[in-house]
């Protein structure tokens, strides 16, 4: 599916899944390399950057983990871009929220002609990439708040519960890490073939990107540290209370064992055992084991073992 959207003199063309006869009308219109177009109709593994004549090509993946995504909808998405001078072409393989979005502003915008977008596709592509990534931080600040509650879990007798919670948030916390770390080299190598390619003032909205992905580098560095020091902290506890659980455990023992040494030895089949065969006999065994029990029982307490 093909979105054209222009502003003046500059035009952007949004490639929705396309089609082999979508990609080569594209690729005529704006006289790209059948290379680039090639690799527009599927999805590529890593991203990358190429300056040519007329155009740069760049390929940047962007991590889902919003809530309202599925979990086999939970994968990272793919935008091709293609900037040339007074024209840039996006391509994705599914629906991008902040691109979406960006495309009613720039409409909005385009008809009653209220902003100047810049003087050249790179500054369409700076406010592309900028909402995409203030979007990016909506998202780890979902994360920071599904920590709070993890935080407030671990803190209501929660410990086991928070452990599968910890990992899910892990796994996302990972994932962005993973798919964000190639952005830094990818967005340097743009920088350079943007000053070249634009040149005049456009380095400033260059140096801007990469400033606005160290701020989420910053962000994903400060969200695995507090995974780290929830998880020790969840850790922690769950292990003060598995000794404490041993602990009295530990105590019970110590109060039956004696307890059942004098059973066993009051039940030898001997001539001569003190109390067995006495009238009331039971009554004063069973007396003398709660006064053991209680003995032990009150030995423990002293110790503090239990």
């Amino acid at each position: 599916m093909i979105n054209i959207y222009t502003h003046k003199k500059l035009t952007w063309v949004d490639l929705e899944s396309p089609t082999k006869d979508e990609v080569i009308e594209v690729m005529n219109k704006y006289k790209i390399h059948p290379l680039v177009a090639e690799g527009l109709l599927t999805p590529n593994m890593k991203p990358r950057v190429e300056l040519y004549k007329d155009f740069i090509y760049l390929i940047l993946h962007f991590p889902i983990i919003k809530r309202n995504h599925s979990e086999e909808k939970r994968k990272n998405q793919e935008v091709d871009f293609i900037i040339g001078k007074n024209f840039i072409i996006t391509t994705r393989f599914d629906l991008i929220d902040p691109l979406h979005e960006f495309s009613k502003v720039f409409e909005v915008n385009s008809i009653l002609d209220k902003s100047h977008l810049g003087d050249h596709a790179g500054f369409i592509f700076y406010h592309m990439i900028k909402r995409i990534y203030h979007s990016t931080v909506d998202e780890l600040v979902y994360v920071r708040d599904t920590l709070k509650r993890i935080e407030a879990g671990i803190f209501s007798n929660q410990e086991q519960q928070m452990v599968f919670e910890l990992s899910k948030v892990a796994r996302e916390l990972l994932n962005f890490k993973n798919t964000l770390a190639l952005h830094k080299e990818v967005l340097e190598s743009f920088e350079i073939a943007g000053r070249q390619f634009f040149k005049g003032d456009f380095e400033y909205y260059l140096r801007s990107i990469t400033g606005e992905y160290c701020k989420i580098h910053t962000l994903i560095e400060g969200e695995m540290e507090s995974l780290t020091e929830l998880r020790e902290t969840n850790n922690s506890m769950l292990t003060t209370k598995q000794n404490e659980v041993i602990s009295k455990l530990t105590g019970i023992s110590f109060i039956m064992l004696p307890i059942s040494l004098v059973i066993g030895l009051f039940a030898i089949d001997t001539p001569y055992r003190p109390i067995v065969g006495m009238v009331g006999d039971f009554w004063m065994l069973s007396l003398l084991f709660i006064m053991l029990g209680f003995g032990l029982y009150f030995f423990v307490k002293w110790k503090k073992w239990l």
